[in-house]
């Protein structure tokens, strides 16, 4: 087995559960805005909208068909004109409302901050690799009380490129100081993270939190992050 010196890991859907803190962050979002009032809708009908247009936006965003500002508010933008509210500037408000509020959100998954310091004992170099944007995801990983284990974090914003690109892996790598051979990905996303790490010739854990199919083979594959502790 390689002898890893240096472990990416990705932050969403990998070690926070960005799914638990967005809905709790959309239904705060939800109530303050009195958005029952003005769609005249639910929130659980209001929020399958959203997660409708969150994907089809985040997947304009990674291809390079519209920026992070265009992402952030046409997301909001979109799920109001499904109940025909053509509202841009409250379309603003949400978005800002749920960057603001977001990063408040602690749940991580379970076993995250016994694998992190169980790594760390390990003396590992433990870093994050991620397509967020730069002061959201600090800020998520300081509420959270995971900050600490994290030599470096490399963002998309940052690095200017995103996973699966080559240039975010080779930025990753300089900042760190790290050897191909000596580092690891571990991350959840089929095409950011596996694709993007095999193609670089990069090991890789796919963490299968949930039953997201993954077309590629990678390194490794686990379904709890306790199960990091058999291969690290």
């Amino acid at each position: 087995m390689p002898k890893y010196k240096h472990l990416f890991f990705d932050l969403d859907h990998t070690l926070w559960d960005f799914d638990t803190n967005a809905k709790l962050t959309l239904e705060d979002i939800f109530a303050a805005h009195q958005l029952h009032e003005i769609t005249k809708a639910d929130f659980d009908v209001f929020y399958q909208k959203y997660l409708h247009h969150n994907k089809i936006m985040w997947d304009r965003y990674q291809n390079g068909y519209i920026t992070a500002e265009e992402l952030k508010w046409k997301r909001m933008w979109r799920t109001l004109l499904e109940f025909k509210v053509a509202n841009e500037v409250l379309s603003k408000q949400l978005s800002a409302s749920f960057l603001e509020i977001l990063p408040t959100k602690t749940i991580v998954f379970p076993y995250t901050l016994e694998i992190l310091q169980y790594l760390r004992n390990k003396s590992y170099h433990i870093h994050l690799i991620t397509n967020g944007f730069a002061k959201t995801q600090k800020s998520k990983i300081k509420n959270s009380n995971i900050d600490h284990f994290f030599t470096h974090i490399i963002t998309s914003e940052e690095s200017n490129s995103m996973k699966p690109e080559k240039e975010i892996f080779d930025f990753a790598l300089n900042v760190s100081s790290a050897k191909l051979e000596e580092s690891i990905m571990i991350g959840d996303n089929p095409d950011a993270d596996i694709k993007g790490a095999l193609n670089y010739g990069m090991d890789c854990v796919f963490v299968k939190h949930t039953e997201t199919p993954c077309d590629f083979v990678p390194t490794h594959t686990i379904t709890h992050l306790q199960q990091l502790e058999a291969i690290l």
